[in-house]
């Protein structure tokens, strides 16, 4: 008789470099910008920034709409200074529908990502996690594992790898695993993962 298991595997991958104008590229946009793109190759959310070239610009917000790592709707004001410099956000952006700026700047902006990243595991479903599998990237670094969004939830426990890249480390957790009673997602920085496999029910 054939045994049957419950466990699936869970797949993500994430090598997609930071890129300071990959949502918005150089503009002086009047209120409501035009986006040069919406989601990330990798499947995953990012952290946003929001860079001024001129000085004049303090105090003005550029309001940013889409959804988080889970799908649900988000949004973030960032607010530049009186600098030319990124301004980052704290939220994680898995797509961008909108970008609003409160009044037009001096100079031009333009809206990317960070090395912040996110992804889900099975959406925002129950599961209970088993097992995982890092492939770590070529540098060292700290995996938050979250029951529920890095903006609202809870971490369970944390993870490193271990900066060599190519090299895999494999995880079990004993028992019946670990409950993510509010969905399963996990941070981390783009180059300290190449590829990560959670094995859940």
């Amino acid at each position: 008789m054939a045994i049957l298991s419950d466990v699936l595997a869970t797949t993500v991958s994430d090598e997609v470099a930071a890129d300071s104008d990959f949502i918005v590229t150089a503009a002086r946009p009047n209120t409501t910008a035009t986006l040069a793109n919406t989601a990330f190759a990798s499947g995953g959310a990012r952290l946003l920034s929001v860079t001024t070239a001129g000085t004049s610009d303090n105090a003005k917000t550029t309001t940013i709409t889409g959804t988080d790592v889970f799908g649900d709707s988000i949004s973030e004001v960032i607010t530049s200074t009186g600098s030319a410099e990124a301004v980052n956000g704290v939220k994680y952006f898995k797509t961008v529908t909108s970008v609003v700026c409160s009044a037009q700047y001096a100079g031009n902006i333009t809206v990317g990502s960070i090395a912040g990243a996110a992804q889900a595991v099975q959406g925002s479903n129950r599961i209970r996690l088993k097992g995982f599998s890092v492939v770590s990237g070529g540098t060292a670094g700290v995996i938050n594992f979250y029951n529920g969004a890095p903006e609202d939830g809870t971490i369970l426990f944390k993870s490193r790898t271990i900066g060599t890249d190519n090299t895999t480390v494999d995880r079990t957790i004993p028992s019946n695993g670990i409950v993510f009673a509010n969905g399963m997602s996990v941070e981390y920085s783009v180059g300290t993962i190449d590829m990560m496999t959670f094995f859940h029910a």
